[in-house]
């Protein structure tokens, strides 16, 4: 019993901010108990009541912590304390939660903020280079991806594996050269296969590939010889091909169904953003078929899109997008209210679209 020691008992409340951070940015299933905590830690953090460096993490990516949504942990916060593990030291994001004072946290985000800069002009070169060795489809029965190349960096393999999933979806493994004629890869995996067991089945069929492997069932790790890429790229092709059907390799997406035009609304999605969602609590997302209106590049590899359906006109982002969109196109999307230099919209994000 602390309290008969003279210790006093911990407030374990101080550190639900960490908690929020912690879960959403690892990508943890927000089962019932997550999402209690993970929504008492926004909570702390909308008032104000969170450790320095998370205040500092929101100022450097400019979220407002006022508004602090799980969006802002999984894709503002925990990119850059993991970008010093990828380029620089890990305990530099550690550090920085750490820190005791405004002045210290500061000046460790504004150096997390840099990195992460850096992090992401070398993800982008590295996709490109990568990219431009894949034909813009694959061939119908490639089921995997491999990709290398002797200037790849070891932290970001991770990061351009999941891009090529995401833009082919097929396991893929992408390798950067590591010590010693070794090369290490770092693999990111589709919903129907096991990353990490396919990996162990290779190992079982030949002894003498794989170097040392771990991981689960979405992501793994891995090291090899360099002068063993291509047996590997074969036997790993040769294993995923028996592990997987036709209709593991279409992706499905599950919506909650057309919403009437009068329903896409800013109050609509501004009551949606109030909620948490995440892994395993998915935010809604609908379908519907639009007509396009007139569409502009955003960025290198962003477009916006206006979009018409029952005579309303509905600004929308497609992300990743560079084609030119179609008269008519049936879209998987989600309602943003969307902040902008202190006006908020309606803005509708497209998760995938197809020529209607």
């Amino acid at each position: 019993n602390p309290v008969s020691d003279g210790l006093p008992e911990p407030n374990l409340g101080e550190l639900l901010d960490l908690v929020a951070l912690g879960t959403v940015a690892d990508v943890v299933p927000l089962d019932h108990n997550n999402r209690i905590l993970v929504s008492q830690g926004l909570k702390r953090m909308r008032s104000g009541k969170m450790r320095p460096g998370i205040r500092a993490l929101f100022d450097v990516a400019r979220r407002d912590w006022r508004k602090a949504q799980p969006f802002d942990m999984g894709f503002a916060l925990g990119p850059r304390i993991n970008a010093a593990g990828r380029l620089d030291d890990m305990s530099v994001g550690i550090a920085c939660l750490l820190a005791d004072s405004d002045a210290e946290a500061q000046t460790l985000a504004a150096h997390l903020n840099d990195l992460n800069i850096e992090r992401r002009e070398i993800e982008q070169s590295m996709l490109q280079d990568a990219l431009n060795a894949f034909p813009e489809s694959l061939p119908a029965n490639q089921t995997t991806l491999v990709a290398y190349r002797g200037d790849f960096h070891q932290g970001v393999i991770g990061i351009v594996a999941s891009r090529l999933k995401d833009r082919f979806y097929r396991p893929t493994i992408v390798f950067a050269p590591a010590d010693n004629g070794e090369v290490r890869g770092s693999g990111r995996s589709i919903p129907n296969l096991h990353l990490r067991d396919a990996l162990d089945l290779v190992s079982k069929r030949h002894p003498d590939l794989i170097l040392k492997f771990g991981g689960h069932a979405m992501a793994a790790g891995l090291s090899i010889r360099e002068h063993n890429l291509g047996a590997f790229q074969t036997a790993f092709e040769n294993v995923v091909r028996e592990l997987v059907c036709e209709d593991d390799l279409s992706q499905t997406y599950i919506t909650d169904g057309s919403l009437p035009a009068a329903e896409l609304t800013l109050a609509q999605a501004q009551n949606l953003a109030r909620q948490v969602w995440g892994q395993g609590f998915a935010p809604p997302s609908f379908t519907d078929e639009f007509a396009v209106v007139r569409q502009q590049p955003m960025g290198v590899n962003h477009k916006k899109v206006w979009l018409q359906k029952d005579g309303l006109e509905f600004e929308a982002m497609f992300w990743r997008c560079t084609e030119e969109i179609p008269a008519r196109v049936r879209t998987v999307y989600r309602p943003v209210a969307n902040e902008w230099r202190n006006n908020i919209e309606l803005q509708l994000y497209i998760d995938y679209w197809e020529a209607a």
